[in-house]
């Protein structure tokens, strides 16, 4: 049996160094979202409770190489090692590994278990609506970046940068979300949250150009 308070100060170690933008209040929004969908899909609760704990604890290293270094990829192993550390069965961490290795967005491995599914959907759920706008100009405070860059050709700019704003990611990942969820719950909570966002980018394009 996986101690999931054991996991939870284990996963949190790893985010001393974290920006705000995906720090630890990030993961317990992930994890609670978790719950929420978890519950009402089906899924195997230990399993996914313990993958929404870890799934980020590569980030800091995506972050201090400038997104050179995939943390689906070094989050995974880094919990392979903790999860071998702790004695934890080769099935049961085979599944926690495969949630944490396909719960990114710019990702070539496609979640297929349902407990996957459901990581990939809270993950990407804390991205849009009101958090996720927060959480957006937060990054883009981290990396230096501008306000807004209406008029700049998306195609064109480049994150880490100072172009890589808030809106940026509204076009290039954010306004996409709602399409890509897997589950049932998590396109409920989804519709929501992308009106919302929706509003809120469209209104700031007014008032950047003085209409409104």
């Amino acid at each position: 049996m996986i101690k999931i308070e054991q996991i939870k100060n284990k996963a949190e170690e790893h985010f001393k160094k974290s920006k705000g933008s995906h720090g630890w209040d990030h993961t317990l929004r992930v994890y609670k979202l978790c719950l929420h969908i978890g519950k009402i899909e089906g899924a195997d609760m230990e399993v996914l409770e313990t993958a929404a704990l870890l799934h980020d604890i590569g980030r800091v290293c995506e972050d201090e190489s400038k997104g050179k270094v995939c943390h689906a990829k070094m989050g995974a192993k880094m919990a392979n090692d903790l999860l071998l550390l702790l004695g934890i069965d080769k099935e049961k961490t085979a599944k926690i590994i495969h949630c944490i290795e396909t719960h990114r967005y710019r990702n070539d491995k496609m979640p297929e278990s349902l407990e996957a599914k459901i990581l990939f959907d809270a993950d990407k759920l804390d991205s849009i609506g009101a958090v996720g706008i927060g959480r957006a100009f937060l990054f883009a405070g981290e990396v230096g970046a501008k306000l807004h860059n209406k008029g700049a050709d998306i195609e064109q700019t480049k994150a880490y940068t100072e172009d890589d704003t808030a809106y940026r990611e509204y076009m290039v990942k954010l306004r996409k979300i709602r399409d890509r969820m897997t589950t049932g719950e998590g396109k409920k909570i989804a519709a929501g949250r992308h009106e919302y966002m929706a509003g809120f980018f469209d209104r700031m394009d007014k008032e950047t150009e003085g209409l409104l």
